[in-house]
């Protein structure tokens, strides 16, 4: 069984919500062992604040490097038909033909980097032509203040907001930018057993 994709239950917790977010989109609910959700929020949240409280700087790019390995690692002892890709730089692009946007385009997914007035982790499920579908785990009772941003209440198994492609790959800080290159970071998870192979995929650019 599919369970819904859900919100962050505080305002630090979009990094480890959008990882269990990316395996609940990707495997039945049955499928997924107890051990990744205790590692998942064991790793995450690690960073403190100017005043050293711990988590409230969310996570760091250190803890999910880490976390996209251990992934990796996990899905090849067999338990779950798991892989894990980390991205940083120049990679974590949606241009035709990038590693990530072929990804996505083959069934995987992928949690990035993004700006909401602060960096933040949200999980992309899909590309399509000019726009993009993302599941934001920030949640908001009111429309978003951006206008080419489309909320949707809806779809809650894929995404909740619907952002033209264009924003992603703006360089300077704005809402659901990438930001600067050497910020930009990203986490491709693909199921074993449902992903496109390369040789079969195809990519319809418009």
């Amino acid at each position: 069984m599919k369970i819904p994709l859900r919100y962050q239950t505080t305002e630090f917790d979009c990094g480890p919500t959008s990882l269990l977010n990316g395996i609940s989109y990707l495997f039945e609910r049955e499928e997924i062992p107890p051990e990744i959700v205790r590692n998942v929020m064991l790793f995450c949240l690690d960073q403190y604040d100017r005043d050293g409280t711990p988590g409230k700087k969310g996570t760091s790019h250190a803890a999910m490097m880490f976390l996209s390995h251990w992934l990796d690692g996990f899905g090849g002892t067999g338990k779950l038909p798991l892989k894990s890709i980390y991205l940083t730089g120049g990679d974590v692009t949606l241009e035709p033909g990038s590693r990530l946007r072929s990804s996505i385009s083959r069934g995987c997914v992928a949690v990035a980097r993004i700006d909401l007035d602060g960096w933040h982790y949200v999980l992309l499920t899909g590309v399509e032509k000019d726009r993009v579908y993302v599941f934001d785990p920030y949640w908001l009772p009111e429309p978003f203040p951006v206008p080419d941003v489309t909320c949707v209440q809806d779809q809650i198994f894929a995404y909740n907001r619907i952002v033209p492609l264009a924003r992603f790959e703006q360089s300077e800080i704005c809402p659901y930018a990438f930001g600067p290159y050497e910020q930009r970071e990203a986490v491709l998870l693909f199921n074993k057993k449902t992903v496109i192979p390369e040789d079969l995929a195809v990519e319809y650019i418009i």
